[in-house]
């Protein structure tokens, strides 16, 4: 009991902080860990950019996809459970909380160890499908077989952090991510630049930083588990990993979504405009992760948040989390956007030094971001519904933008206008366009109404009696 009041009094901040206060109290925390743990690959592509040159860039862009895969397994659990956790908080549900949370960790772990070994088998005939050329080909086979060491202790990290930020931990998340990315630049020089390991070298970096990663994490986890007495026997309980997986599901897609399109423009834009191709849309896929990370850490660091007060029946303050959140996500937005589009050419230098590259790839950069800040609200509405566990809705926006509207768009513009690879390039903007329209139809805060009618309903009968 005494420590389900120390934990109660660390979340009471969700329903009584100004919500503008607490929103971005939470936001520069994911923020900059989104924005940290993206760099684990920015960092590789850096060093081996240098090193390698083309060849190494377009072997990172190969092994994206790969990376992606994982990273959105692990979001799909660390959301699913991190969601029931808040609510559960909310609802003063403490019990539940204790069985949520080793389910959690066992349906991760056994889903990465599953996922690891199928990759690691079958990962030539993987890269080959990715769209590696024979030039390319040993340089992604060496750096995914190399990370694949690493995924599962990068996923537990996830799951951790979210779980403790749930608790109103908003530091867990951030520290954790830190620790890797520094020991990635420290290892990423050590391997690449002095032991000149190149592009192994990179990958060993990677995967020990991810290590050391979640050393850190695991012993603040274990402090927790200390203070609400959770036991792992390591038993499934259908009920809780199906809520889990069900809630984490659209976070899953918004993540997959992007190594679907990877593979599907890396296959076309090889096709189409071969290995100087493949190397924009790398790097203009690791500039533009700048601004997706404002927009998904805004709008994550909203869910816990709404998710505990919608379990506390707090609707017209969930209404206000969402509000402040479209503003905040819209105006960062537009501050990215503004300074990406201003030093465009400075920021791909940092990358590569071929200047043909960086001709190449400032104009495609320019149409693909050229509408991206109108993206923000559409990604505040995927995670308000994933928040309050409507999933089904959740997920069929999350599929909205880049699969249903995107690849076919790419297929029209490239193929049945035969724009080529200028069409790809103009379906980013264009799916941009019609997501921001479908994100104001459901910008009203559906489902709040009812609950509120059923409430009042509930507590005038109880004031009746």
């Amino acid at each position: 009991m005494l420590a389900e009041k120390k934990v109660t009094n660390s979340n009471q901040i969700f329903l009584t902080e100004n919500v503008g206060k607490l929103i971005i109290k939470f936001s520069i925390p994911v923020i900059i860990s989104l924005l940290v743990a993206e760099m684990y690959n920015m960092i590789d592509s850096l060093f081996v950019g240098q090193v390698i040159g083309a060849k190494g860039i377009a072997a990172l862009t190969i092994a994206f996809p790969v990376q992606r895969l994982f990273q959105a397994i692990s979001m799909l659990v660390a959301i699913g459970a991190s969601t029931a956790v808040a609510r559960c908080c909310g609802e003063n549900d403490y019990s539940k909380i204790k069985r949520i949370i080793p389910n959690a960790f066992l349906v991760l772990i056994v889903m990465l160890l599953f996922l690891t070994a199928g990759t690691f088998i079958f990962r030539d005939a993987l890269i080959v499908k990715l769209g590696a050329s024979e030039a390319v080909f040993p340089y992604a086979k060496e750096y995914i077989s190399i990370i694949l060491f690493g995924v599962l202790f990068q996923g537990l990290v996830f799951l951790i952090s979210y779980i403790l930020n749930s608790f109103g931990n908003s530091k867990i998340i951030l520290y954790s991510t830190l620790i890797g990315a520094v020991c990635n630049f420290i290892l990423d020089y050590i391997f690449v630049s002095i032991f000149s390991l190149a592009i192994e070298g990179a990958a060993f970096a990677t995967a020990l930083s991810q290590l050391i990663s979640f050393i850190y994490a695991f012993k603040k986890f274990m402090e927790l588990k200390k203070y609400m007495n959770i036991s792992f026997n390591f038993k499934l309980d259908k009920s809780i990993y199906k809520g889990i997986l069900f809630v984490g599901f659209s976070t899953f897609v918004i993540e997959i979504s992007d190594a679907v399109v990877a593979v599907f423009l890396n296959k076309i834009l090889a096709e189409m405009g071969g290995d100087m191709a493949i190397v924009a849309v790398g790097l203009i896929t690791r500039i533009s992760m700048f601004m997706f990370i404002n927009i998904i850490g805004i709008s994550s660091a909203m869910q816990p948040i709404a998710a505990y007060n919608y379990g506390a029946e707090n609707y017209d303050r969930v209404r206000k989390i969402v509000r402040y959140s479209t503003k905040l996500v819209s105006i960062s937005s537009i501050l990215f956007w503004i300074v990406i589009m201003i030093f465009t050419r400075e920021l791909l230098g940092i990358f590569v030094n071929d200047k043909e590259i960086i001709d190449y790839t400032v104009n495609a950069f320019r149409i693909v971001v050229s509408i991206l800040p109108c993206v923000g609200i559409y990604y505040v509405v995927i995670y308000y519904y994933q928040a309050m566990g409507m999933a089904k809705l959740s997920v069929l926006l999350s599929i909205f933008r880049q699969i249903i509207v995107f690849i076919p768009l790419v297929y029209i513009l490239v193929y049945g206008f035969n724009l080529g690879v200028a069409g790809a390039w103009i379906a980013y903007p264009v799916s941009d366009v019609i997501s921001f329209f479908i994100a104001i139809m459901y910008i009203k805060i559906y489902h709040l109404e009812e609950k509120e009618k059923v409430l009042i309903k509930d507590k005038s009968a109880v004031a009746a009696v």
